[in-house]
């Protein structure tokens, strides 16, 4: 019996050992993009680097203000055309599940995130490029909102499912009205799945390169009109990583290192945020 317990003992050793190996040999490949993007890009970080234009060939030194302002706009349009209408969406599934057009909107919706990233630049290209005339901003603001719904309504689901019935139950028979208990009591309690499922969608479309090649094109001086070929930090790093110039490579690295640093924030936003407004009942 003995012998038995000690084989059993040995075993989940070696289980669990085996677990912690594969969980850190997973982490390295991360580790090393992360240490060589860091050991390039670091050097090219300073204030200038920030607040200036990229310089012609030939001039060393420039920046990346226009990238990093054309981002945060981009970025923004997209949220503010994802959030709410994705939150809405999410909303509807886990109020009425049953319904067959709930069927078919979740359906979509999980077709929708396997789409690759490419294809939605060519589609809005199609869409909105095309009739328009022009490459702008706006164009690769409504492909990488999108890009961002799958994730904001799944985690917007999720949450509101996991909010007992007999809280809005309770809401209902105290006499308030189905629309002030969705706004007041449901959608409150699922913040934390709605916050989350943004911040996770945001930092997935921020590195997005594809879809902007066939919208907002890129602009090497600073553009705010959204309705205008406008730069990005995805755009930047692609056209400068591809050059023949090494000035233009250096610029690239330290961009990179700027999105990765950004993204990286974000993640740890959303777990802060995750354990912060955690569903407890």
């Amino acid at each position: 019996m003995d012998k038995l317990i000690k084989i059993r003992f040995y075993k989940d050793r070696l289980f669990k050992g085996g677990i912690i190996l594969l969980t850190v040999l997973s982490t390295v490949p991360l580790l090393l993009i992360l240490f060589y993007i860091i050991k390039q890009g670091i050097s090219s970080i300073n204030w200038d680097f920030f607040i200036n234009l990229p310089k012609p060939v030939g001039e060393k030194g420039g920046g990346i203000v226009n990238a990093l302002i054309g981002s945060g706009i981009i970025v923004s349009c997209a949220s503010l055309m994802a959030i709410p209408f994705g939150a809405l969406v999410g909303l509807y599934l886990s109020e009425y599940k049953r319904d067959k057009l709930a069927y078919w909107v979740g359906l979509s919706v999980d077709v929708l995130q396997g789409i690759p990233s490419i294809v939605l630049g060519i589609i809005i290209y199609l869409w909105v490029v095309k009739p328009t005339g022009h490459f702008s901003s706006l164009s690769g603001s409504i492909a990488l909102a999108i890009m961002m719904l799958p994730p904001i309504v799944k985690s917007t689901e999720e949450t509101l499912k996991l909010i007992p019935g007999t809280i809005k139950e309770a809401s209902l028979a105290l006499g308030v009205p189905y629309y002030k208990t969705i706004l007041r009591v449901i959608l409150p309690m699922g913040l934390s799945g709605i916050l989350s499922g943004s911040l996770l969608s945001i930092s997935r479309v921020a590195g997005e390169t594809a879809p902007l090649l066939f919208t907002a094109f890129g602009n090497p001086f600073i553009n705010t009109n959204i309705l205008k070929p406008m730069s990005s930090l995805p755009l930047l790093i692609f056209n400068y990583a591809g050059s023949a110039y090494e000035d233009w490579h250096k610029l690239a690295w330290g961009a990179s290192f700027v999105l990765i640093m950004m993204i990286l924030f974000l993640n740890i936003v959303t777990k802060i945020l995750e354990r912060r407004w955690k569903i407890q009942f």
